[in-house]
């Protein structure tokens, strides 16, 4: 019998251990062979990802909803293939593998000392960007992974992660809220990935004119700590470079209760991201459900998905 948390292990590994030697064209042209086998096969992942950008184009057509799966397929590809070689890309490739609109929110907010919240839909490669931000702007900063199956794996991320410069808390448990605080109360970075909630706590907010939860935690972050919020989306382009855009501040509401006002910053937060993705649907890699009509019954352990 095959044991499939072995053999995914073993396949990442084997990602990592290989594609990271290849020439970059090289790499490039295999991930683009290999999301369009997979778009062709269409899986439970391709047939979702359609789904929800049938949200966020509502009047495409089939074709037009095709061809944006493929490209999204070939988009999310290139997010791997770019993981699995970055930890043998020079510093020079790094600062210059990237390039970002409006970064004085970012540089503002980190000369303030008040401490700053990125939140990041699951857009381009935000492992590139957070290797970015230790590179070139020389800036550590604290992250939450999701537990993954099997923990070998978790461990891997994990330790890939941290080996790009970054300090990586397990999210589940109660101490990285904790932990993230302390950072950001002391003046640190702290980053999250923040479209898909992944608690029984997120916070419902209207998502191209649908309901869906949002996680909490940034919001309550910046409302406990003062921290700045600061919502980034990032795209692909046709070129080698990724490219990126650090949207205005999202303030604190002068009124409301504690829980109205996390609940209009995380509908703000939602309208930057959704901002962002329509503009470059194929770089939204949301191969899961997302929207409250499409999700099944949910325990208080979390969803039924995983996505790294």
């Amino acid at each position: 019998m095959i044991d499939t948390d072995k053999l995914t292990d073993g396949l990442y590994g084997l990602g990592w251990a290989t594609v990271k030697k290849l020439p970059e064209g090289v790499a490039v042209r295999l991930g683009r062979r290999i999301a369009d086998t997979v778009w062709k096969r269409r899986g439970k992942g391709v047939r979702r990802l359609e789904s929800n950008l049938a949200r966020v184009v509502p009047d495409a057509s089939p074709q037009r909803l095709a061809e944006l799966s493929r490209a999204g397929m070939r988009s999310y590809m290139r997010y791997w293939m770019e993981s699995f070689r970055l930890p043998a890309w020079s510093k020079d490739r790094i600062r210059n593998g990237f390039a970002i609109e409006d970064v004085h929110h970012l540089t503002d907010g980190l000369a303030s000392d008040r401490g700053v919240i990125l939140a990041l839909p699951h857009m381009g490669n935000y492992d590139l960007a957070g290797v970015w931000v230790t590179t070139k702007l020389n800036t550590p900063f604290t992250t939450v992974a999701e537990r993954l199956k099997p923990e070998t794996l978790y461990d891997r991320f994990v330790a890939y992660r941290e080996g790009l410069g970054m300090e990586v808390l397990p999210h589940t448990g109660g101490a990285a809220f904790g932990t993230l605080a302390r950072r950001l109360r002391a003046g640190g970075l702290v980053c999250l990935v923040a479209d898909r909630d992944l608690s029984a706590s997120g916070i419902e907010v209207k998502f191209f004119g649908e309901a869906a939860k949002m996680p909490a935690g940034p919001a309550i972050l910046a409302l406990q700590t003062g921290a700045m919020l600061l919502p980034v989306t990032l795209w692909y382009d046709d070129g080698p470079i990724m490219r990126g855009r650090v949207h205005p501040e999202i303030e604190v509401p002068e009124t409301g209760t504690r829980n109205e006002k996390a609940a209009a910053m995380t509908q703000e937060l939602a309208d930057a991201f959704a901002s962002g993705i329509a503009d470059h649907p194929e770089d939204w890699h949301m191969l899961q459900r997302l929207w409250l009509a499409d999700l099944e019954p949910r325990d208080e352990a979390g969803g039924t998905e995983a996505t790294a």
